[in-house]
């Protein structure tokens, strides 16, 4: 929560909520899914969540988008293939964001959906070639996600309270 400027938590006014820079508060947008996927599709990395030993687990990956599902890829030995190749199919959530540090104006989309492994060869062959490790580590997986939920959001400077 957000107190105007002068008031205390102890004040008898209403708190505003949102975020707070100078004077001002930032809108929040609501975007639909076409808009959310365009957004993921044009950004070079997202955060892929999963569950590891009962406990939430976060990893940086590139990613594409291709009809409508996202395609990452990953590590034989990494922990979310682990998770991805025990089951068929698992949830897993995928946050992407561009928010600007100053401004705390952008965007941030999060996607929920199931992942499973692609196991073709010629399909693997073509998303090897199009997603490009950015770290020093043999990637040898390909994980889809299939979208059913998408919240996307964009943030945008609003006028002074």
């Amino acid at each position: 929560m957000v107190w105007l400027e002068g008031n205390s938590a102890e004040a008898d006014s209403e708190p505003i909520v949102g975020y707070r820079r100078g004077r001002g508060t930032h809108d929040v947008v609501d975007l639909d899914r076409a808009e959310s996927l365009r957004l993921i599709a044009g950004a070079t990395y997202g955060r892929v969540v999963f569950t590891r030993d009962a406990l939430p687990a976060i990893r940086p990956v590139c990613h594409l988008v291709e009809d409508g599902r996202i395609i990452l890829r990953t590590r034989i030995t990494s922990r979310l293939t682990g998770v991805v190749r025990s089951e068929v199919r698992v949830v897993v959530a995928y946050e992407v964001d561009e928010i600007d540090p100053v401004t705390h104006t952008g965007w941030a989309v999060v996607v929920t959906g199931l992942a499973e492994a692609i196991t073709d060869p010629v399909r693997i062959a073509r998303y090897e070639r199009l997603l490009r490790p950015w770290m020093d580590r043999s990637l040898d997986t390909v994980i889809a996600i299939d979208p059913s939920m998408i919240e996307g959001v964009r943030l945008l400077e609003s006028g002074p309270l």
